[in-house]
Parts: C-alpha cells; sequence; structure tokens
C-alpha cells in the first residue's frame, strides 16, 4: 500500500519507519530545511535521534508529490497543526483516506480532531483516528506496542486496520471516535500533573492516587461529551495514561518535571524542543469542563501551574484540602 505520513516530528517519524518495512511510505514535511537535513544524514537527529531512516522511506517537501497516488493518509501533525495541513491538502487537489494521530483539543474552540476533520473534509473521504499507549521512540525501534483505531465507517476501519498491524503492532478497532480522542487528549493534561508531582518529591503513591483519580476525571468528560466508559479502560485510555504519566520519555511528563523546578513555561517549552500537547490542551479542557458542568481538579490545578510554577506546592495543597466524598 502507498501510505502518505504527513509531518516529520517523533511520532511521524516513527510510524514511517515502523510502515515501511511492509509499505511504499512517503514522509512529508513542510519544512524544506528539515527535509534536507533527514535526506542528508538519513536520519531525524531533532525529533527521534538515533533511529535511521530505512533506504525505501521517501522524503518530501511538497505536499503534493507526497500525496500522489497515496492509498492512505497519516496525520502526524499536532491537534492545533491538523486545520492547516487538511487545507494544505485540499489546495493541492489531492485527497486521500485519513487517520489522524494527534492527541488534543485545538486550542482555540476546544474542538476535538473528528469535529475539525468534519468542517475541512468532504462527507466521504473516510477517516479515523490511531490512538494508545506508544512512545515514538519504541515503535521506531520495533518493540511491541498495541493502538487503538476508531472510526464510525466500520468498513473503513476494517480495511486500514490490517495495514497498520504488524508483527509488533497489534491494531484493536473501536467506533467510539469521541471517547478515544478524549482519552488522548485529556491524558496529556494528567502526564503533566504527574511529572510535577513527582518533581516535587510527593512520591509513588501520590502519583497513583493522581493517575487513578485523572482516569476518573478524563471519563466524566468523555463521558459527557458522549464517550463511552469502556472507552477510557481500555489502550486509549488507561493504557496511555499510565504511560505517559510514568513513562521518562512522556514530553508532557517532563514538562511538569520542570514546572515543579520552578522553571517558566517557555523555557521549560525550550528545553524539551518538541511539542507538549497537554500545554495547549489543558486550557481548553478547563473551559470546555466548565460549560459542561463537568468537575476537573486536577485539570483546574495544572492550568494554575502553567499560569505560574510558583504556585505548584499552593495547587497540590488545594487538592488535597478538598472536601472528603465517595470514591464514586
Amino acid at each position: 500500500m502507498r501510505i502518505a505520513v504527513l509531518g516529520a516530528g517523533a511520532w511521524g517519524t516513527s510510524i514511517s519507519v515502523n510502515l515501511c518495512a511492509r509499505h511504499e511510505v512517503r514522509l512529508w514535511a513542510r519544512d524544506a530545511a528539515l527535509v534536507a537535513a533527514l535526506r542528508a544524514g538519513r536520519s531525524n537527529s531533532r525529533y527521534l535521534p538515533g533511529i535511521s531512516l530505512p533506504p525505501p522511506l521517501v522524503l518530501e517537501d511538497d505536499l503534493s508529490r507526497a500525496l500522489d497516488g497515496a492509498e492512505l493518509a497519516l496525520a502526524a501533525v499536532t491537534t492545533n497543526g491538523l486545520r492547516e495541513t487538511l487545507r494544505r491538502m485540499k489546495a493541492a487537489g489531492r485527497s486521500a483516506p485519513i487517520i489522524w494521530l494527534c492527541k488534543g483539543f485545538e486550542s482555540e474552540q476546544a474542538k476535538l480532531p473528528h469535529q475539525v476533520c468534519a468542517e475541512e473534509l468532504a462527507a466521504s473521504v473516510p477517516r479515523a483516528v490511531l490512538s494508545g499507549p506508544s512512545f515514538a521512540e519504541e515503535v521506531a525501534r520495533g518493540l511491541p506496542a498495541a493502538l487503538t483505531l476508531a472510526s464510525s465507517n466500520s468498513d473503513f476501519a476494517h480495511a486500514a486496520a490490517p495495514a497498520l498491524h504488524g508483527p509488533a503492532l497489534r491494531v484493536y478497532l473501536s467506533e467510539d471516535v469521541t471517547g478515544v480522542e478524549v482519552a488522548g487528549a485529556v491524558k496529556n493534561v494528567m502526564a503533566i500533573a504527574a511529572g510535577v508531582s513527582d518533581g516535587l518529591g510527593l512520591g509513588l503513591s501520590a502519583r497513583a492516587a493522581l493517575i487513578t483519580r485523572g482516569l476518573a476525571e478524563m471519563t466524566r468528560l468523555g463521558v459527557a461529551l458522549g464517550g463511552r466508559p469502556e472507552t477510557f479502560m481500555g489502550l486509549a485510555g488507561a493504557g496511555d495514561l499510565i504511560l505517559t504519566c510514568t513513562g521518562d520519555l512522556s514530553r508532557n511528563r517532563r514538562v511538569g518535571l520542570a514546572l515543579a523546578r520552578g522553571t517558566p513555561l517557555a523555557a521549560a517549552l525550550a528545553q524539551l524542543g518538541h511539542a507538549a500537547e497537554g500545554v495547549y490542551t489543558a486550557r481548553a479542557v478547563a473551559r470546555l469542563a466548565d460549560g459542561l458542568k463537568v468537575d476537573m481538579p486536577i485539570t483546574r490545578a495544572v492550568c494554575r501551574v502553567l499560569d505560574d510554577p510558583r504556585q505548584a506546592r499552593a495547587a497540590v495543597q488545594e487538592l488535597l484540602a478538598r472536601e472528603q466524598k465517595s470514591e464514586y
């Protein structure tokens, strides 16, 4: 199958490396200088250092060429970059069934990726979201991982899943697009909280409590938006939440660790050198939760710390001082 991967960040590069062993893959980036560096060094030292780009992987800075003849497009851009990418596809006069890999809300209007796609794509274009516990470096190295492919188009999901499924990459199917997207977005916010907790030295028990209550928080919002409760106990929910809150490769967790040290947000992001979706999603989630009257105290605490890292301990104390209540 000919596959176009749109976005040459860590995840786009990783999935391209993984898939090119069994498909014809073209990796596109809008930054011509980045593409030139990838071609010259056959590695993405900026976003995925230490991983060689296989010779069959084609690198493109021309979107029309990348999409020419593509039977499937994987949008591996940030959530805030998704709309622009779809518009670039339209301007290039190219279309293909699309699967997005981003995990977040579009910050300005707190829209999920499938809502952005509904506004920018023709209704006839098959679409899905791919999410779940997966670090880019591990997927690129061929280590085992399992993901969820969610689509309201069952025929497309069943046709696309075998193309993504591989020897070490298992793909499970779901029809709960909203639930999978909300889980993928909110877990990034919780990972920032976990990083703050660890950075303050609050211990493993505190982290476990935070992950558990974070799962309850993301489930409340997801169900309020129409997601299914069981989705949040699966790969895209609990699985991705646990990985992102505990794994040292988690960008959002690393942001939380930096904030706990008192590092200003701009400096923390500069040190990271990558996008951390939770930073841009937290405030969108908080606004959405307020409008739906969904209680999300951890998210509010994260927003407070993002605004002022010096408030980290005070935000923790505020969470601990909340009124005692039943767990369920």
